[in-house]
């Protein structure tokens, strides 16, 4: 027997040609598209408008399967982290992050991460894989079912931000479908500028997602020189920060915001000074960006501590004199560990970094 195909792994290009295959019109395709990501409809039977033998047909070929939820937590201050699971022993983790005049979800994107900053909780535990397109899109979809709407009736998430578990781009195919369909007037319909892809500066991904599927991008910069940045961000040895300035000039003439976003952890005694700031005025002095100062969230094990809040607010000030527009990121859920930086889910770490490090701990003992 044929195995099911997950419809949420297809965009809308893909269910046309699926439909195709079934001697059906492409109006198939967008009839699907809104009742499985629109409706959040999972039940072939439920779909009314397509024909019976059609919905008969698509219960023996096709499936809506998207994560299973596994738990379900609440802040304090109503950020709400998710966790799914995700098939052989992995979980990942989704924050929706409720703000006067946003509701943004934070999707992860692989089960653990291969990048391994320095400073990030999900790099710690290792990496098992990437995730599928329909992993990807079906946290979207299993958070509009389980927030439900406002009392408008309209749909509570409007900004999608690709900021949780793994790095987007080193998954690019199943990142780009995924945000296709977020984009996809009959599916979420969300704005390229509500849609945010972060990135350590992977550099030729930054260029194929320009090309094809350009929405506002995040940069995880944390550091001022290539020296500092190779210990914090160990991708950086490999694409250095003059590629990364350079790319992400070539991304803005294609981009739906006018600016880059650089996001920047503040570490205690490490790159918080007030050269640092200076520092990061000179890298970035030709490239139109804003900052996001994130005070760093402390994990077991971390070495590294929070800036305090009085060196935190003189690198802004320093920043934005210089005419930079720059925001301080508020702590949201760190009582439920879902803070930026603490996504840990639970990963089957093929990389064997964890027990790298317990072998590396007893060594330095000896």
């Amino acid at each position: 027997m044929t195995a099911q195909v997950n419809l949420l792994d297809y965009d809308a290009a893909a269910l046309t040609a699926f439909f195709a295959d079934l001697g059906e019109k492409p109006f198939r395709a967008r009839q699907l598209l809104r009742w499985i990501h629109r409706f959040g409809q999972n039940d072939f039977a439920a779909m009314t408008d397509i024909a019976r033998s059609l919905r008969e047909q698509l219960v023996s070929i096709a499936k809506v399967v998207p994560p299973e939820i596994i738990s379900d937590k609440l802040s304090d201050d109503g950020t709400r982290k998710f966790l799914f699971d995700v098939g052989g022993g992995n979980a990942i983790e989704t924050v929706f992050i409720p703000e006067d005049d946003r509701g943004t979800l934070c999707v992860s994107t692989q089960a653990g991460c291969a990048l391994d900053c320095a400073f990030c909780s999900t790099g710690k535990q290792g990496f098992n894989r990437n995730l599928t397109a329909g992993e990807i899109i079906g946290q979207l979809w299993q958070a509009n079912c389980l927030l439900g709407a406002d009392p408008r009736g309209e749909r509570i998430i409007s900004n999608v931000v690709l900021m949780g578990m793994g790095e987007p781009l080193a998954n690019f195919d199943n990142t780009v479908i995924a945000l296709r369909l977020m984009l996809d007037d009959h599916a979420y319909g969300l704005s390229r500028r509500r849609v945010t892809v972060s990135t350590s500066g992977l550099t030729p991904m930054m260029d194929r997602l320009a090309d094809e599927c350009a929405v506002a991008l995040a940069v995880s910069l944390h550091a001022a020189d290539d020296a500092l940045r190779d210990k914090l961000v160990p991708i950086n040895q490999k694409y250095p920060l003059r590629a990364l300035m350079t790319a992400c000039r070539r991304y803005l003439n294609k981009a739906p915001r006018d600016f880059i976003t650089f996001e920047y952890v503040m570490l205690d005694g490490v790159n918080d000074s007030e050269a640092d700031a200076y520092r990061l005025l000179a890298l970035v002095r030709d490239v139109p960006c804003k900052f996001n100062l994130i005070p760093f969230n402390y994990f077991p094990g971390s070495p590294y501590h929070c800036s305090p809040t009085h060196r935190i607010r003189r690198f802004s000030d320093i920043l934005m004199r210089a005419g930079v527009v720059t925001t301080t990121r508020k702590t949201r859920g760190d009582d439920i560990d879902a803070a930026c930086g603490q996504l840990a889910g639970k990963v089957r770490d093929k990389t064997r970094r964890s027990q790298r490090r317990i072998i590396q701990f007893r060594e330095a003992r000896l």
